[in-house]
């Protein structure tokens, strides 16, 4: 059985279709206002889209047509959501928040009591139990959050964000408690941070402008970006253009490149883009000769520090770099303005169609 959605939000822009499969968990990532948190609230049912449905193991979520038809409220959809803030009940006990959903259910006291023990003791923080909210930190409201979620045994637990609000300290305890509890449990997670997709994500959707521009197991999305979103996460330099018998084509720009998982040559005229890290990227003052190399003029919009190197950023909005040595930059001169050339071996650049 699988959850299944295809909803539109006329006014935000918002068309989306997705499927997630049992045990999975799938990572939505994408820019502020492309549409994560629609996604999540249309699910959740905190937000009426204008057309579309949802089933969640065969059991009608919703299903509207110009904003009419059937539509089951949030607290019988057997979903959960987890949000950036814990949102806990400030005036029950951590028990009594996490016991909150198995009695909405309809369990007995004892029962909810007994699921409530267990959820805490699995997010270690059993010993938590009769405190209330405001006694916790962060990082132990979350953890309770998570308890509550699951306690209330959901067929499609919903995060947005969850370390978001946590400190450097209490993210990593709390991204190494959801790879545990996510484990075989199906679940959307919203993240901005690429770390969260590689540990809790089998599969990462790309969403930008309020529609999915690539989807994908995350390892092959990072390794094979296909929008320039994704190749921002990954760190990669991102060219799109035309594909010709030898490579690709951008606004006046040719680039040579490999394409080894391709069975044949280029399939020239097609769209395609163009990868490569910013470590493969020399900076020249002048065009460099006699060698199997893509060389193309750049104006430098900034420097800034990346670890022990200096990253140059250059072309339209920064969106190329290259990655020197700060001794190789003050040798160069290098300053905001300068026309300079970007120097890439062909071996570099991974070509693909899109």
């Amino acid at each position: 059985m699988t959850f299944v959605v295809e909803a539109a939000v006329d006014g935000r822009g918002f068309d989306v279709s997705l499927r997630v499969g049992p045990g999975e968990t799938v990572a939505v990532m994408g820019p502020n206002g492309a549409g994560k948190s629609t996604l999540l609230n249309v699910i959740a049912g905190l937000l009426h889209p204008d057309s579309g449905k949802a089933e969640l193991d065969g059991r009608t979520l919703f299903h509207l047509t110009g904003g009419h038809g059937e539509w089951t409220a949030p607290h019988h959809r057997g979903t959960a959501l987890l949000a950036q803030e814990p949102l806990l009940f400030p005036h029950l006990s951590v028990l009594e928040n996490v016991a909150f959903g198995p009695r909405s259910a309809g369990a007995s006291k004892q029962a909810a009591r007994e699921s409530a023990l267990r959820w805490l003791a699995e997010v270690e923080a059993g010993e938590l139990q009769a405190r209330r909210p405001a006694e916790l930190s962060g990082g132990q409201a979350q953890r309770v959050a998570v308890a509550r979620a699951l306690a209330a045994d959901p067929g499609l637990l919903l995060l947005d964000e969850p370390m978001a609000a946590l400190d450097i300290h209490a993210a990593p305890l709390l991204r190494r408690l959801l790879k545990r509890v996510l484990a075989g449990r199906r679940a959307i997670i919203i993240t901005h941070d690429v770390l969260d997709a590689l540990m809790l994500a089998d599969r990462v959707v790309i969403l930008e402008n309020g529609s999915i521009s690539e989807e994908g197991l995350t390892r092959e999305v990072l390794q094979r970006p296909r929008s320039r979103f994704a190749a921002g996460l990954a760190g990669l330099n991102f060219v799109a253009g035309g594909i010709t018998e030898h490579g690709l084509e951008a606004g006046g720009l040719s680039l040579h490149g490999q394409h080894h998982d391709l069975p044949g040559p280029l399939p020239a005229g097609q769209p395609g883009v163009a990868v490569f890290p910013p470590s493969a990227v020399s900076v020249f003052l002048s065009e460099p000769h006699g060698s199997p190399r893509n060389a193309f003029p750049v104006t430098v919009a900034e420097l800034e520090p990346h670890g022990d190197q200096i990253r140059v950023r250059a072309g339209r909005g920064g969106l190329l770099g290259a990655d020197i040595t700060p001794s190789a930059a003050a040798d160069l001169g290098l300053e905001p303005g300068m026309k300079v050339y970007f120097v890439v071996k062909a071996g570099a650049v991974a070509i693909y169609p899109t």
